[in-house]
């Protein structure tokens, strides 16, 4: 077409007329290579004009897109995916399977309302699933979802949504995770239950505790409180995460990447998910999670005088013991939960909640336990470990020992 070629031949002379000053800064030689460009810039207005008379729609935005984007290939802006916006058909983007953050009835009403007063003023971010053949959703989920449901949008639109593309060596599902949780956290909203999952994704995918939490923009101490609502035993092997943690045997790993089949992958998985007996509630119902038993930490308190707080509680038997016997009487849902799961250790969850339910101290200063004697730790552990069978016993279990209790030998110490 017209415009294209004098684009290109535009391209060709302003290089021609500009003159390097800087790494990234050009300067015309002279005022009449300036004004010279500009009649060329004219010149493609005229032929853009010239190009689009008895186009339709469909052709007239598809025209659109190419000029964006071949524009896109010279700007100085390229490495930055917002610098070319494309109208992409509804039909041709599809969301992805993994994005934890939702959005209520009221505020999907806002967003409606926003676009509809305001317009579209962020993009779609996607990228371009070939195995799918379509253009799949990164972030902006529900910007995707208001596009194609809101029948005032869909109709204002014809049909297409402005997305951009991620940069292609972003393009590995880790990366793609990684950005779509970003884009989340960086406006504040993540649903804890379906961050868990993608954590799992990520340890999966043989990612460490301190990549996760690079990547995603947390600290590790919250990577592990996801995992420890998984309940997947396996996700607690990160040997660098703190020395409160004591890492097992070393371990074989082989890469898991998206070559790998699923069925292999899931071979790896810890089966206690659908161990007979194994009870689950969502977190929402968890009164642990209620009482701030994943709190990052406790207004006022230091991370050295919360583990003081630990070593002073646990070491008085008298009052953890009556702080057990409450945990394992009121926190019905929460037990049932943890106590349930044959693959973590109990002791320490007990421990833990005891120490949250008496004191209000979180678990993030579970350190504290390090700071007992050997034989106040044996004491500690042995007092939750009679409180457990007891609870145990009441739901028509067999008693069980320390080692099936700490789960030892299949996960790391946990206090």
């Amino acid at each position: 077409m017209l415009f294209l070629s004098s684009l290109r031949n535009s391209k060709n002379y302003c290089e021609h007329q500009r003159v390097k000053t800087s790494a990234n800064h050009y300067e015309p030689r002279s005022k009449t290579g300036r004004q010279r460009s500009n009649e060329m810039i004219e010149q493609v207005k005229s032929d853009i004009l010239s190009d689009i008379v008895g186009m339709s729609f469909d052709q007239l935005v598809a025209y659109i897109n190419e000029v964006r984007e071949h524009i896109h290939t010279i700007s100085p802006f390229a490495q930055d995916p917002v610098d070319f916006v494309k109208w992409e058909k509804i039909n041709d983007v599809v969301a992805n399977d993994y994005n934890p953050n939702k959005v209520a009835p009221p505020e999907m009403e806002l967003l409606e309302i926003s676009i509809i007063n305001d317009g579209y003023t962020q993009p779609i971010v996607t990228w371009p699933n070939e195995e799918k053949g379509k253009t799949e959703v990164i972030d902006g989920f529900h910007r995707n979802r208001v596009g194609r449901e809101s029948k005032i949008i869909s109709k204002r639109l014809n049909g297409y949504l402005p997305i951009v593309s991620i940069r292609k060596s972003q393009s590995d599902k880790n990366d793609r995770i990684a950005s779509t949780i970003r884009h989340n956290r960086a406006r504040g909203k993540h649903q804890i239950d379906a961050m868990s999952e993608i954590v799992i994704e990520l340890k999966n995918r043989n990612w460490t505790n301190q990549r996760i939490s690079k990547q995603l923009g947390m600290d590790e101490e919250e990577v592990l409180r996801l995992c420890q609502i998984s309940g997947l035993e396996h996700l607690f092997s990160d040997r660098d995460f703190s020395r409160a943690w004591e890492a097992g045997e070393d371990v074989g790993y082989i890469d898991i990447t998206d070559e790998i089949p699923l069925e292999q992958i899931d071979a790896f998985r810890n089966p206690n998910t659908s161990e007979e007996g194994r009870v689950f509630h969502t977190y929402d119902k968890w009164e642990c999670h209620k009482a701030g038993f994943y709190a990052p930490s406790k207004d006022g308190v230091t991370k050295a005088e919360g583990e003081e707080m630990y070593r002073v509680f646990l070491s008085d038997l008298d009052r953890f013991g009556s702080a057990l016997e409450s945990v394992t009487a009121e926190w019905v849902n929460s037990c049932e939960h943890y106590l349930t799961n044959i693959a973590m250790n109990r002791i320490a969850w007990l421990g833990q909640a005891a120490m949250c339910y008496a004191t209000g101290v979180p678990s993030a200063f579970r350190g504290g336990y390090g700071l007992l004697t050997e034989s106040e730790q044996v004491a500690a552990n042995e007092l939750a470990l009679k409180h457990l069978n007891a609870w145990l016993v009441k739901r028509g279990c067999d008693e069980i020992n320390i080692q099936e209790a700490a789960s030892i030998g299949r996960q790391a110490e946990i206090y």
